[in-house]
Order: C-alpha cells, then structure tokens, then sequence
C-alpha cells in the first residue's frame, strides 16, 4: 500500500530527522520536505501567531497544506503541546501527537504519545545568577532558550540562543533598564533534543499502528480504541481500575474485537484494590 510512494513530512523544524529514517524502513517510503513551507503560520510556542485549532486539527492542517504544495497525496505531521501532566498535575509534560494521511486510500492515523520528559519551563529572571540557575535546569547549551523582555512582548524576541556568550549579552540588554526578563525554554523539535526524542518514540508507535492490519478488511491502523477497567483482585475479587480489556477498531470499516487481560494478568495485586487498600 506504501511501498515506493512519496511521504511529505509537514515540519520546518527538523523532524524529519527521526520520522524519515523509522518510516522509511518500516514502510519503505521515500520522505521528502519543503524548504517552502512554514508551520508558523498555524501557530508558534511563543506566541506571536495563535494556535486557533486543537492538535489532530492543527497537525491535521498541516499535512494538507504540505500535501498541497508538494502536489504529493501523503503526509505526516506532529503537534505539541507542553504544560502540566493531564493526570500528574503537578509535572510538566509533553504531549504529542503525530497525524499520518494518505489520500490515495482514504486514510488517516493517528497516535498520541504524553512523556514527563521534557524541560519545559519559563518565567521572569531578575539577575545574572537566576538565568544561569534556569539555563542549567534547562540542560542548556544542548537545549536552546529564548529571551524577550515580557512574556507579552513580541517584540524583543530572540530564538534558538545555545551560545553562552549570546545567552548573557540578550541579557544584559533586556534587562539593562530594570534587570528583569522573561526566560522559556526552545521547545522547536530542532533546538530541543528531549523533545525530539519524544517524536522518536511516538513514530515508532505511529509505524507499528500503521503496520496492524483490520483482521476484517485488512485496512492499516486497526488498535486500541476503548480499555475497559475491572481486573478483580486477587483477594477479594472485587473489581479494581487496573485494565481487564481493550477494544481494537478498525479506523476503515468499524470491526471490532476485544483483547481480555493485555497486559497478561487475570488478577490484580491487593495494593492496587480499592476495598483491600482504600
């Protein structure tokens, strides 16, 4: 279905680096980019351009602009979003999605990939000795920072800073008239190594999803699409929240098939019980 065709990946920031090689074996696609297309204009993590959209839509936008001016009927884009955990609210996480299309055969998958590993951070700084303590929390120079006087101003912007030198003379300058400045993390795939990590993994995620055919109509991305709670303990038997089944669906003609104790357990311990341990 893929083999020899072209795969547009949606990105001015350099993903291409970890999706080409990952979907090019698994695939055996030939990925290509557009030196011409900005990824900007649906949003920037700094600001100046808006994020209207939610993620699949914005990634979503992103394949069919590519898709256009390539003229190429495949693509591939990747969305994040960085803030606290969704459900260790207070961690910092990074929240990925990764929205694969293919017009020829009427398909789109997705997946999501959430990893605590991240550095994201920002905040205001008042002295050199605070923006050397936020730069090596943030793994800098490995990672980049930005600089800019408000966190409102657009202004005074500067980007993908991984230079010691330029990190404290931005600085000065910023600050030279009441000391203070606001100081974030780079969180573009291509100044942020960690993040470009997390792509990585949700590619791999994305090709084994790609690579499971429906059982009925042999359509790519046939996965999880519900997880049922219930597994019973193995003390009282009372239903616990840990996982007792999922639902596979297909993404083309809805089969469904349900998958009884995936993660190989018929019981759960009673640390995990609700009764046994409230």
């Amino acid at each position: 279905m893929f083999k020899g065709r072209n795969l547009i990946v949606a990105t001015k920031h350099e993903k291409e680096l970890v999706i080409a090689p990952i979907l090019e074996k698994e695939l055996a696609v030939s990925c290509i980019v557009s030196p011409n297309f900005d990824t900007d204009q649906l949003g920037t993590f700094t600001g100046e351009v808006e994020r209207k959209d939610d993620p699949i839509t914005t990634a979503r936008k992103k394949c069919l602009l590519a898709m256009e001016l390539t003229n190429c009927d495949m693509a591939i884009a990747s969305e994040g979003s960085f803030g606290p955990h969704p459900t260790i609210y207070f961690v910092p996480a990074d929240d990925e999605f990764l929205l694969f299309l293919d017009k020829k055969n009427d398909l789109e998958i997705i997946v999501r990939e959430i990893s605590t590993e991240t550095n994201f951070r920002a905040g205001e700084i008042n002295s050199e000795k605070e923006l050397t303590d936020f730069a090596d929390s943030a793994k800098f120079p490995s990672h980049a920072l930005i600089l800019r006087k408000h966190k409102e101003d657009f202004t005074t912007i500067t980007k993908g800073i991984s230079d010691w030198d330029i990190l404290h003379t931005t600085y000065n300058d910023l600050s030279k008239t009441d000391g203070r400045a606001y100081i974030e993390t780079d969180m573009r795939a291509m100044y942020n190594p960690t993040r470009m990590k997390v792509i990585e993994t949700a590619t791999y995620k994305l090709a084994n999803k790609i690579k499971t055919a429906c059982p009925k109509c042999k359509t790519p991305g046939f996965s999880v699409k519900d997880a049922k709670e219930g597994l019973p303990c193995e003390v009282c038997s009372f239903p616990t929240r840990s996982i007792l089944s999922y639902m596979h669906t297909c993404v083309k003609c809805s089969f469904s098939e349900v998958e009884m104790y995936p993660h190989g357990k018929v019981l759960e311990e009673p640390l995990y019980c609700d009764v046994c341990n409230p």
